[in-house]
């Protein structure tokens, strides 16, 4: 199975308790949504790999190149495996 690497580009928490991570491709063509229990906590990372399955197209202009933009920020500052 071929993994791509994807870089947290959009973190938000409901007033559900539920915490949504977006993680996106450094071109920002690419993305994966992960929903989650706040109150579980546990760690996110700066970047995780993933199967390029489990990758939904990103198809609004805007949205794609804030997602390269933010993806190509975190990068630059963070190793894969920071905690942020």
């Amino acid at each position: 199975m071929d993994e791509v690497r994807v870089w947290l580009v959009e973190r938000t928490y409901s007033d559900r308790d539920l915490l949504t991570l977006v993680y996106s491709t450094p071109d920002g063509e690419w993305y994966l949504r992960k929903e989650r229990a706040g109150r579980l906590g546990g760690e996110t990372t700066a970047a995780i790999e993933v199967e390029r399955e489990r990758l939904a197209r990103v198809t609004d202009e805007a949205e794609k190149e804030r997602y390269a933009t933010e993806a190509t920020r975190i990068a630059e500052k963070r190793d894969p495996d920071d905690t942020v």
